[in-house]
């Protein structure tokens, strides 16, 4: 992690799960990391605790809706203007609404695509467009996908939400073959969790909070510091190294 010391990073949602465990970790190894949620708060706080705890990068709360893409614009060229420009993008932001595919509001649906598919997509856009306009060669795009974008599971509140995990598990691979195209070193990666101990299920199933903390409370699940290591882990790889896809899910999960 020694070459990222002092280089900017993006981590959307990085209020809380994994997303904050992430822009802990980077914060930690010297990187300027840009942390961006719809609330800053929670970001707030982190970045005082980084501070007290001496690590040697700073974490940089940034308010942003990620449904909006004028906002999204509007945080890359405050990025562009405070920071120079982007190197590592980590697209961590994501959600998922219950809504089944026979009985589904559509406004739900749309909220998933708009965050988890083309917020997703407009980030790394512009992440790109802000390392080639720098003549960054070894940049990062970090993909925070879920198991659920390979394989569908049976309960029918996660069907909508699997689609548009499969659909960040093809962006990922068409986007490593256009930066092949483009003769880029820019490497792209999508990291794929089973079930983390997070307030994700928590917000999914909102009216029905004993079925969130029994999601959890099935197996020993995944830590979201498990997915931070894996995060450094990729970034630390040799620069000729690409590491595509990374499945992770605690031992007890059976898919």
């Amino acid at each position: 992690m020694e070459r990222w010391k002092g280089r900017v990073a993006l981590v959307t949602g990085a209020s809380v799960g994994i997303g904050a465990a992430v822009a802990r970790a980077l914060v930690q190894h010297g990187m300027k990391v840009v942390g961006c949620a719809r609330n800053v708060d929670k970001i707030e706080k982190l970045a005082a605790e980084c501070q007290s705890a001496g690590y040697s990068g700073t974490l940089i709360p940034y308010k942003c809706d990620l449904s909006n893409e004028e906002e999204i614009l509007s945080m890359f060229s405050a990025i562009r203007t405070l920071h120079q420009g982007v190197d590592v993008c980590i697209n961590n932001a994501g959600l998922a609404h219950a809504e089944s595919l026979l009985a589904g509001r559509t406004d739900g649906w749309r909220n998933m695509i708009e965050v988890n598919v083309l917020a997703l997509s407009i980030c790394t856009r512009e992440a790109y467009q802000s390392m080639k306009e720098r003549h960054v060669d070894d940049g990062h795009i970090i993909n925070i996908n879920s198991m659920g974008g390979h394989r569908v599971v049976p309960s029918a509140d996660e069907h909508f939400y699997c689609a548009t995990k499969y659909a960040v598990t093809a962006l990922t691979e068409g986007l490593r073959h256009e930066l092949r195209e483009a003769k880029s070193h820019i490497r792209a990666t999508s990291i794929s969790p089973g079930i983390v101990e997070t307030e994700f299920a928590f917000r999914h199933h909102n009216s029905d909070p004993e079925k969130a903390a029994a999601t959890y409370e099935s197996i020993k699940c995944l830590k979201a510091e498990d997915i931070a290591s894996a995060v450094t882990y990729v970034l630390s790889a040799p620069p000729h190294v690409q590491i595509g896809d990374v499945q992770m899910r605690p031992v007890e999960q059976v898919s």
